[in-house]
């Protein structure tokens, strides 16, 4: 199972900034959380991106996104050139759902409104017969409902679900995302890890060649499970297309020092970065033109 090797922004705009996830600090967490609470605010920053030259929204399932895809529909000449990249499953959402409605509300919930009874007789025979494919493929496409008539040329499967799998001995699971985005959605499977040697393997055994991953990459090792060495060896050394995020180490690195390292790690594909500002964007995109200089990612 070769990928399709689609052609990837170098800059990947982030969204941890909009639902308070910052893994140094919790007040900040909180204080960007209230700030963007109202989608003008998080539009606001969508634009200042665009503007800026990056033009690729790496974002997970958040109900809040719902929002912003609805903005992005009602406004094609402004967004046409916005490429969204799926993250799923955001856990919490489906928790919240369960317990507000029982396993079937939610499945109800979140089925996609295309196809319904096909979706239906899927999620029933699938709990009849315990088929793991089936409920896969069925909450992959309630995952994606949200993004109908949007560009999502690549489809991520959330470290959370990863990095589970891969602790279970499930690696078969992969293989069954990859098929199903490929198949029905014409997209290619990225993975996240917070374990990329690991994975590395997992996917190998399960045919999936070539893979497209995104894990913490940074000079600290920050929240890189099995440490700095063993990861620079995989991105030299393995085949696969490599995504860096944390790369500011949740801020505990300068940007300047964070991207002059980054950029200079071999067979890099792109890097995934958060901002609340304007001036943060175009700073990071500053940095990235500066020591990424064969491809400037910026406004031309």
């Amino acid at each position: 199972m070769t990928s399709t090797s689609i052609s990837m922004d170098r800059l990947l705009f982030g969204d941890n900034q909009f639902f308070g996830i910052n893994h140094m600090s919790e007040e900040k967490a909180r204080t960007q959380q209230m700030r963007f609470q109202d989608t003008d605010a998080i539009m606001s920053v969508l634009d200042a991106a665009q503007d800026e030259g990056v033009r690729t929204f790496m974002c997970t399932t958040h109900d809040r996104m719902q929002e912003v895809c609805d903005r992005a529909r009602t406004d094609p000449a402004r967004y046409s050139q916005m490429k969204f990249f799926p993250c799923m499953p955001y856990a919490h959402k489906y928790a919240n759902a369960i317990t507000e409605g029982g396993f079937l509300g939610a499945v109800r919930q979140y089925l996609p409104e295309t196809g319904l009874l096909d979706s239906v007789a899927r999620g029933t025979s699938s709990l009849a017969r315990k088929d793991i494919e089936g409920i896969a493929t069925l909450l992959i496409d309630a995952e994606l409902k949200m993004f109908r008539g949007l560009s999502t040329p690549v489809i991520w499967m959330q470290n959370v679900v990863v990095d589970l799998l891969s602790g279970l001995g499930f690696t078969e699971a992969f293989r069954i995302f990859a098929d199903h985005v490929r198949t029905k959605y014409g997209a290619e499977p990225g993975f996240i890890t917070m374990n990329l040697p690991r994975l590395l393997d997992d996917l190998d055994s399960v045919g999936v060649t070539n893979p497209l991953v995104c894990s913490n990459i940074n000079k600290l090792g920050f929240r890189m499970s099995g440490g700095v060495e063993g990861y620079l060896d995989a991105i030299e050394k393995r085949p696969f297309r490599a995504v860096a995020m944390s790369v500011f180490a949740s801020g505990a690195l300068s940007p300047r020092e964070a991207i002059e390292w980054t950029c200079s790690l071999p067979n890099l594909e792109s890097i995934v970065f958060g901002a609340s500002s304007r001036a943060h964007i175009a700073s990071t995109v500053s940095l990235v033109d500066e020591y990424w200089p064969h491809e400037a990612v910026g406004r031309r």
